[in-house]
């Protein structure tokens, strides 16, 4: 790789990586179980209890998830889509995040403190949300406080020297009309590569209910994070993989160190306006404020192992956006049909101050060598302006047919407006207002089996030019998504249950062209077919097992140009999740678990040139409920990555990171 690239790929990466990854270490990952989901969606009585409504000690991610798609419940997370990763794309960069159902543009993912769960909605358990989105739906369930006083505390530590501490109350202030809680964890984060830091986050949340047809939440949640290193991020000098890197090393200088914090705040709630009259709403504030951060590059990285270094400190930035949405439904009932009209608005406002970093050329280095250089002072550049304007306004249609089936139907205007201001390059500005809709039937005649199918044209943002394009910064325009989707869903047993499904799914991809102006080249098209079986096998046995063929092509005058190659980069062509959880019959309160998890190999440059190697990880688990002096607790051992297997996670195209080695945790939890 020429100098040229490899510093027009730094440039590129101090754009993209606001924060260093272990800041999202907890609390990022986003949730919902939506009453507009069909009613066999819901949880059953089971799920509802692993999901732990109020108290941690019974949740379980195997007992609460309702397919293999992916749901995330307390410290556990499951399936083969996560909410950076579905159907080969990113749900939470195309803004598809929901608090129960509403609209969130999210900056710093809800924590857990305040957050009951995360569920991935695709297919046919996305059918009932009004307005779908084409990369799926990251839905968030929120841990409303209860009617009854209760408090579930946590402690964990874990083989590379983390420790935790987590606490949450609910407390009833006023009965039936008003409760408070209470989230509080304080965290010494430890990571694979021998990075660490210090994080304390505090949560608050109001449960008011003035009468049974009104619920109003309002919510503030914050989180600190200190001495956070910047880990490395390797790039090799040619069309190879990084030599071996040891784990549990650091291989920086003391200084690189983020620190920030991240706040959500806001109020969500519905009312019951009688005669099938329902209003819902939520506003909602994410915001990250970082006072600084740090990349740390090794780049021209030989097979042996030697390279260059180079830090980029970021100046002081902030991150932040308004978002929220009003919806008012009508149902209409007649006889074995039923009708629900609802009407939409909503929006966002962000805003982002970035750009500036300085460069710290840490000179010549080897890998196994660490380069601590003394703290210089940080010349930072003149900062820049980003700001997005955005809203929606919808109608949805959707028909039951008991017995028969359903038809959802939507309609959708979108304004959508980004200005970038830059103090040496002037402004630039784009604006797009295009029509969305979706439309989907599902036939339930037969008794046990849905058949589904649906179509759903969306809008996401695309950012802006990188920094090396001759159009550098221009703010490009918003993309038109496009899914097509069909498949099935059968009750094998009252427990367990089959989702099949296909889909094709399409966007534009970017890329610079051969004049070096970065612009949609072609289509990106992801076609596949995915599984799912989940439920209670036994009445002692649940599974959740996902799986997913997917066969991603890039089309367009960069692959007939020979400058990009035919898979786009970080989609691997097969994705399998297997999660079992046994509990013994003959040791009361006793259960264990295992998870095997295989990624099919993936393309890290734009060109296909190289590729990472499939890999297949085992986890096994166990815990033990028991009562301690009266009250719920559970003691909970897991090990991930089993056979301790190496290799690299992919960071952007041509950048790499080692992934997490065999990892032992173990955490108490007790509800009072």
């Amino acid at each position: 790789m020429a100098n040229g690239a490899r510093m027009r790929w730094a440039a590129w990466l101090a754009a993209s990586v606001a924060m260093p990854a272990s800041a999202l270490a907890h609390d990022t990952d986003p949730p919902v179980i939506d009453d507009q989901q069909p009613a066999d969606d819901r949880p059953s009585a089971e799920q509802a209890n692993a999901l732990g409504e109020q108290g941690r000690a019974s949740e379980n991610a195997v007992r609460a998830a309702s397919d293999g798609f992916g749901v995330s419940v307390g410290r556990e997370t499951i399936g083969i889509y996560s909410a950076a990763e579905v159907r080969g794309f990113s749900p939470t960069r195309a803004g598809n995040i929901r608090i129960e159902g509403l609209y969130f543009d999210q900056v710093w993912g809800l924590t857990s403190r305040i957050r009951r769960s995360t569920t991935i909605r695709v297919g046919l358990s996305a059918f009932g949300f009004d307005f779908p989105a084409p990369t799926g739906i990251v839905d968030y369930s929120f841990r409303k406080p209860g009617d009854s006083a209760s408090l579930a505390a946590l402690v964990d530590i874990n083989s590379f020297g983390a420790a935790g501490a987590e606490v949450d109350v609910s407390l009833p202030l006023i009965q039936d009309k008003l409760a408070l809680g209470v989230g509080a964890g304080v965290y010494r984060n430890a990571f694979y590569n021998a990075t660490d830091s210090f994080q304390h986050i505090e949560a608050v949340s109001v449960r008011i209910t003035p009468s049974d047809r009104i619920e109003i939440i309002p919510f503030w949640a914050r989180s600190d994070l200190y001495g956070d290193e910047a880990g490395p991020i390797y790039i090799p000098a040619g069309d190879f993989r990084p030599p071996r890197v040891p784990r549990r090393r650091y291989f920086g200088p003391d200084w690189a160190r983020y620190r920030g914090v991240a706040i959500n705040y806001g109020a969500f709630g519905r009312a019951d306006l009688g005669d099938d009259w329902e209003l819902r709403g939520g506003l909602f504030r994410s915001l990250f404020d970082d006072a600084r951060a740090f990349t740390n590059l090794i780049f021209d990285l030989t097979p042996q192992g030697e390279g260059a270094q180079l830090i980029l400190a970021d100046p002081p930035t902030k991150l932040a956006s308004t978002s929220g949405e009003v919806r008012l439904s009508k149902v209409f009932a007649e006889a074995e049909r039923t009708h629900r009209i609802t009407v939409s608005l909503r929006g966002r406002d962000r805003g982002q101050v970035f750009d500036g970093a300085a460069r710290i050329d840490l000179g010549p280095v080897r890998i196994g060598e660490v380069l601590n250089p003394p703290r210089p002072g940080f010349a930072f550049g003149p900062q820049a302006n980003d700001s997005v304007r955005q809203w929606f306004a919808g109608v949805a249609y959707q028909g039951q047919w008991q017995s028969v089936g359903e038809l959802t139907l939507g309609l959708s205007y979108s304004d959508y407006r980004k200005r970038v201001d830059q103090p040496v390059f002037g402004t630039v500005s784009t604006r797009s207002t295009p029509l969305l809709y979706n439309l989907g039937v599902a036939i339930t005649a037969i008794d046990d089996l849905a058949i589904y199918g649906s179509h759903t044209r969306g809008l996401e943002e695309s950012g802006v030019a990188p920094a090396f394009a001759l159009n550098r910064n221009e703010a490009l325009p918003a993309i038109i998504t496009r899914q097509s989707e069909a498949g099935l869903r059968y009750q094998i047993s009252p427990d367990v249950r089959l989702v099949a499904g296909v889909f094709d799914l399409r966007k534009p991809y970017f890329d610079l062209d051969v004049d070096n102006v970065f612009r949609a080249l072609g289509d990106v098209r992801n076609r596949g077919i995915e599984l799912s079986l989940s439920g209670k096998v036994t009445g002692n046995l649940s599974i959740a097992l996902g799986g997913v063929l997917l066969d991603p092509r890039v089309t367009g005058d960069g692959v007939r140009l020979g400058r990009l190659g035919r898979r786009p980069v970080g989609t691997p062509r097969e994705r399998i999740d297997i999660n079992l959880d046994w509990r013994l019959p003959f040791l009361p309160g006793v259960s264990v678990d295992t998870g095997i998890s295989h990624s099919g190999r993936l393309p890290a440059t734009i060109d296909n040139a190289v590729f990472i190697e499939a890999r297949t990880l085992v986890s096994l688990g166990g815990r033990y409920a028991f009562d301690l002096d009266g009250t719920p607790a559970t003691f909970r051992v897991s090990m991930s990555n089993v056979f301790d297997v190496r290799g690299f996670d992919l960071r952007g195209p041509g950048a790499y990171d080692i992934f997490d080695g065999r990892l032992v945790s173990a955490y108490l939890t007790v509800d009072l």
